[in-house]
């Protein structure tokens, strides 16, 4: 008979943390160096404004987005901020070494640096929404470190052998990749063909629209973050405001009762603004077209390839996150790679723009699904206290409960 309760952790993440941690403070202390005296006040606070922008969207929003199960509200902002606090201090440190061209194994920080590092680790939390509620906390550290490892490798390889970033594309398609791989790995049965806590109610899903709402509002300054063309804030905000029209819309079409998803809807909402991050168009009228074609792929998703997923190849992808961040994400990859093309008027150079550019996509693509089967398999280890099936999805197998206390 399987044990009554979940298996405490207290032997495998306090140490693990706790010995990770002192080693990142060990080598900032050797490696890492603060301030950059040519950077005047205005460009500080210019860079400020923009790293606070994603810093909210890293640790505010994609957190209460989480939130949407009833039993899962601690852990989903709680877990998403050790996640992404332990992911930006690792990138930080990737970053300078395998980014950033200096003569010395020194690294300085600036608000750039800053900026990268939680673009790391937002990438980091695109790929725990796949296994959300799943789960453990050192499970999710493990996986965090893995992912950001392989997402600052896969842009360093890119960067050796093309000559250019493709962080924005990589951020989407990565994390989503790899996440749903190690999901794969971490298949359970109970999961089918719906776990029974697996649910949400008013309150969740109102802290969840809390979540999607300050995503939605700072995604503008999320794509100008990673993009050198700033004008493409106008763009992602009409995309945005395109994909939330038309995600509603899509999702009382598509239900037997006419009535709208608020969980669809808070996923397909932001499609078009990962689209438009990529597409990089310019051009308003291609940008809603490309915020249009997103939420609906995101939606039909949500409402149709979810449950495909989890039925034909057994992929319980808990937040939908191949809905909202790798399909959007290769539309605009696509569309990118479209636009350029047919900008470009000699055939030699859209040739080898193309081929690059596919190759690039292969390359990411490819990466993130054997890392992510990889890791699956390393977290899967029994060593690491994996809970029951009946305790997912559950904040009682990792948080106090002082009323639910049993009194001796």
């Amino acid at each position: 008979m399987a044990p009554r309760y979940a298996p405490s952790l207290r032997s495998r993440m306090p140490p693990l943390a706790i010995v990770l941690q002192v080693s990142f403070i060990v080598l900032f202390a050797f490696f890492v160096e603060t301030g950059d005296p040519e950077e005047g006040d205005e460009k500080f606070i210019n860079s400020y404004a923009n790293f606070q922008d994603v810093h909210v969207m890293v640790f505010l929003g994609f957190g209460f987005l989480a939130s949407f199960l009833v039993r899962y509200g601690f852990s989903s902002v709680g877990f998403s901020m050790l996640v992404a606090a332990m992911a930006v201090q690792w990138a930080t440190l990737l970053n300078g070494f395998l980014l950033t061209s200096s003569p010395s194994w020194k690294i300085r920080i600036k608000m750039k640096s800053l900026v990268d590092a939680e673009i790391c680790a937002s990438s980091a939390l695109l790929a725990m929404g796949a296994v959300h509620g799943k789960t453990n906390p050192v499970q999710l550290l493990l996986m965090s470190l893995m992912e950001v490892t392989g997402f600052v490798i896969n842009q360093w390889l890119i960067h050796s052998l093309f000559k250019t970033m493709s962080s924005i594309m990589s951020l989407h398609v990565f994390g989503t990749l790899f996440g749903v791989m190690t999901s794969w790995v971490l298949y359970r049965t109970e999961n089918m063909p719906k776990h029974e806590k697996e649910k949400f109610d008013s309150k969740s899903g109102l802290f969840a629209m809390f979540g999607t709402l300050f995503l939605w509002m700072f995604w503008p300054s999320f794509n100008s973050a990673l993009v050198k063309y700033k004008i493409i804030a106008y763009g992602t905000y009409l995309s945005l405001a395109v994909s939330t029209v038309t995600a509603m819309a899509v999702s009382a079409l598509s239900s037997p009762t006419g009535k709208m998803n608020l969980v669809h809807i808070q996923g397909s909402i932001l499609a078009g603004g990962v689209a438009t991050g990529i597409a990089v168009t310019a051009v308003p009228w291609m940008d809603m077209t490309i915020g249009f074609c997103a939420a609906l792929l995101a939606t039909l998703g949500f409402r149709y390839l979810k449950g495909h997923m989890l039925h034909a190849f057994e992929i319980h992808d808990t937040r939908g996150v191949l809905n909202v961040h790798a399909i959007p994400g290769i539309l605009g990859y696509l569309a990118y790679l479209l636009i350029r093309l047919v900008r470009l008027e000699d055939t030699t150079v859209a040739v080898r723009f193309a081929v690059n550019h596919i190759c690039i996509l292969l390359i990411t693509v490819s990466m993130s699904l054997v890392l992510g089967i990889f890791t699956g398999f390393l977290i899967k280890w029994s060593f690491w206290k994996p809970h029951q099936d009946r305790k997912c999805f559950d904040d009682q197998a990792f948080w106090e409960f002082p009323h639910l206390a049993v009194r001796k």
